[in-house]
């Protein structure tokens, strides 16, 4: 009794009988390969995503920004999930929060 034991814990800790690699192996790379993207792609785009949503929280009338088509403009008015954007002299675009990308000062360091 005890030796069968023995046998299934040498043939569960040994490499299989059969050839084929063992499917642990596989599951740690992947878990590797998972943890490794979190850090470099997940990770960065959160805390981007958690700052312009903070940015874009706090604009105020004359705050000079950039819509995501690349419009360049001026906050001159404030509503709750829209903002009315001067682009010229006598024109003004309501666009909604989310279109805002950044500040245009901003915008161009980040590029750099």
């Amino acid at each position: 009794m005890l030796d069968s034991h023995k046998a299934t814990l040498l043939a569960l800790a040994g490499p299989p009988q059969d050839g084929q690699p063992n499917p642990f192996g596989s599951l740690v790379m992947m878990g590797l390969i998972f943890a490794i993207f979190y850090f470099v792609l997940i990770m960065p785009m959160r805390s981007k995503q958690k700052k312009l949503e903070q940015l874009v929280a706090k604009l105020k009338t004359g705050d000079k920004v950039v819509i995501n088509p690349g419009i360049l403009g001026t906050v001159v008015g404030v509503e709750d999930e829209v903002l009315v954007v001067r682009v010229d002299d006598k024109t003004r675009l309501r666009v909604m929060r989310s279109a805002v990308a950044g500040l245009q000062g901003e915008a161009g360091s980040e590029s750099k």
